[in-house]
């Protein structure tokens, strides 16, 4: 019993500790999540004009394309993920005189406006959906800049990243090569050593084999950085 309540206690701690995630796998997920905004917002637009027309489902599915469109932009500005956290030139692009974010969080409002206009049947709801389709065009010009910018930061985070396991590589390179050398002069004192070194000259072999498959790893691994 008292194990089972420890167990209990002690399991916020166990699921608190998730593993943090790698750069390459943060910019991986900013690059999907703007690529999921770009789209959402062109799905936006074409079921509100399909909704206008009294298309089935659209209504729904442009609801639904609008709540996309807004969560991946609140992930995109919160946490790991946030300009403020990436750096490069994505503050600027959001909150400088692009005024990314203002353009983005105005067409979430007008295009909310728009679907409950035509939910409705409210007399305006021609012209704000006639608005948010003329808001369509540039605001995809937004966001297609702001993916190229997450695709730049990638770029540069993916060849800062092999620059630096090439040079790590280097060094475990030089650290086998010691061991190499260590290893045959151990084998030469374990020689001179006769039948009492016998037992050291197995060690060595063993650390002479260990220092190949070392050496091997270190090509692979340089290989897939470069490569």
């Amino acid at each position: 019993m008292l194990h089972h309540t420890r167990a209990l206690a002690d399991a916020p701690k166990r699921a608190s500790t998730a593993p943090k995630q790698t750069a390459g796998e943060l910019f991986g997920k900013t690059i999907n999540l703007s690529g999921r905004r770009r789209f959402t917002s062109q799905r936006v637009v074409l079921y509100a004009v399909l909704a206008s027309q009294g298309r089935d489902g659209a209504l729904t599915i442009a609801r639904d394309a609008l709540t996309t469109f807004g969560d991946a932009h609140g992930a995109l500005l919160q946490g790991e993920l946030s300009p403020d956290a990436l750096g490069g030139e994505l503050k600027q692009a959001y909150f400088g005189p692009d005024r990314a974010n203002e353009r983005i969080v105005a067409f979430i409002e007008l295009a909310r406006r728009a679907i409950e206009a035509i939910s409705g049947n409210a007399h305006n709801a021609p012209a704000l959906l006639e608005e948010l389709v003329e808001a369509a065009t540039p605001l995809l010009s937004t966001l297609n800049r702001l993916t190229q910018i997450y695709e730049d930061l990638a770029r540069q985070q993916a060849a800062s990243a092999k620059k630096q396991l090439t040079a790590v590589m280097g060094d475990i390179e030089l650290i086998a090569k010691h061991a190499r050398i260590v290893s045959f002069n151990a084998q030469v004192v374990a020689a001179r050593a006769g039948t009492s070194g016998r037992e050291f000259a197995v060690v060595s072999g063993e650390f002479t084999q260990i220092t190949g498959k070392l050496d091997g790893l270190v090509r692979e691994a340089v290989r897939s950085a470069v490569g």
